[in-house]
């Protein structure tokens, strides 16, 4: 059994604005090579705690520590040092329309590294070939499909090969095939980039299809219920409101047999 810490480390973690809090006592790990899922219904603050792994939120009180590293309380310098080590999709994909998809995955690349412009246009090209978007370099975001779109903003946030890759309701405005193709895609990235996943979603689908791991948040309480195999605690969880987020379909697929 290995003695290295967790990749992920989320220790007594409280989410506020100001006096209201959105969660509090939050406590799970992720290991290395998890697609771990932030699930549970709205309000709930999946959001808030994925702005907190990247950086973009400070904790009201608790700490993130990644490779057993304090995210929040170290110095700035070492906090900028592991957001380098970080992947992210947003929800909208965040592409900027006046750039090609190239120059979009290229932004990285020009800003972190000191590749030549010969040695980017390489590496652009051999991203986007992994997302399947091999011969679009030239296109801009306006000119190709919402999933397209998708995949493009996934080939930028792979450009400096992330250990973690972040995703925020990567399904969100997809049909069903583009989506499972997606999540897909997402196993594929995490098994040749060795990286470890943490999604926000409540797509069921994809939560089963994808994940191993997971967080459920509760809105009411405003702390976690639950924390691993999205399966097993479909199948097994103790608690009700976890098992009823879970199994939300299963009736009406039954009667519809």
């Amino acid at each position: 059994m290995s003695d290295a810490p967790a990749h992920i480390t989320v220790r007594n973690l409280t989410l506020a604005y100001g006096e209201f809090v959105v969660q509090r006592d939050l406590d799970f790990t992720v290991d290395r090579g998890d697609v771990f899922i932030i699930m549970g219904g709205s309000g709930c603050g999946k959001s808030s705690l994925l702005k907190v792994l990247i950086g973009l939120k400070e904790p009201a009180a608790g700490d993130v520590l990644f490779n057993g590293q304090s995210f929040w309380q170290d110095p700035e310098t070492d906090r900028e040092a592991m957001l380098r080590k970080f992947g992210v999709l947003f929800q909208s994909g965040a592409l900027w329309s006046s750039k090609t998809l190239a120059e979009n995955v290229a932004l990285p690349l020009a800003t972190y590294t000191e590749l030549t412009p010969p040695e980017i246009e390489e590496v652009c090209s051999l991203k986007l070939a992994l997302v399947g978007l091999s011969g679009f370099e030239k296109y801009y975001p306006s000119e190709i499909s919402g999933g397209m779109r998708k995949r493009a903003a996934l080939a930028r946030a792979i450009a400096l090969d992330p250990e973690i890759l972040f995703f925020d309701e990567p399904s969100a405005g997809l049909d069903p095939i583009t989506s499972k193709r997606l999540d897909d895609l997402i196993l594929e990235l995490r098994d040749s980039l060795g990286a470890t996943v943490v999604i926000v979603t409540h797509e069921l689908a994809s939560i089963f299809a994808v994940g191993n791991n997971s967080v459920f948040l509760d809105p009411v309480t405003k702390t976690m219920l639950a924390t691993g195999n999205p399966q097993e605690l479909r199948d097994r969880s103790a608690d009700f409101e976890v098992r009823n987020f879970l199994q939300r379909g299963a009736a009406a697929t039954i009667s519809d047999g």
